[in-house]
C-alpha cells in the first residue's frame, strides 16, 4: 500500500503562485512514477504533471510554461510549483502515484485561484 498526502493548497489571486506537495509512504519502492491530476467543476480529471524515478517530466499543454513538477526523493515529496495562475486552473488537484500492479491517490487540495 501506498499512502500519498498532499498540503500546499488554498486561494490565490489571479498571477500569484502556490506550491503543492505530496509525500508518500508505506510501500513506496516499486513506485513508477508520480504526478498530479486535478478536477474543475463539472468536469473530467486531468493530468497536470508526472516524474518518474528517473526525473523525466511531463506538463500538459495548458500549464506547461507555468508549472513545474520536481521531487525530492530523500522526502520521497513530490512538489507542483505553480506560477501565473489563472481563474481556470481552479480545481481539485490530486496527487498520483503509479506501481505496475495499481495506482494510488491522495485525497485532494482544493485550489482555488480568483479574478
Amino acid at each position: 500500500q501506498v499512502q500519498l498526502v498532499e498540503s500546499g493548497g488554498g486561494l490565490v489571486q489571479a498571477g500569484g503562485s502556490l506550491r503543492l506537495s505530496c509525500a508518500a509512504s508505506g510501500s513506496i519502492s516499486s513506485i513508477v512514477f508520480m504526478g498530479w491530476h486535478r478536477q474543475a467543476p463539472g468536469k473530467q480529471r486531468e493530468l497536470v504533471a508526472t516524474i518518474t524515478r528517473g526525473g523525466t517530466i511531463n506538463l500538459a499543454n495548458s500549464v506547461k510554461d507555468r508549472f513545474t513538477i520536481s521531487s525530492d526523493n530523500g522526502k520521497n515529496t513530490v512538489y507542483l510549483q505553480m506560477n501565473s495562475l489563472k481563474p481556470e486552473d481552479t480545481a481539485v488537484y490530486y496527487c498520483y502515484a503509479f506501481k505496475v500492479d495499481r495506482d494510488y491517490w491522495g485525497q485532494g487540495t482544493q485550489v482555488t485561484v480568483s479574478s
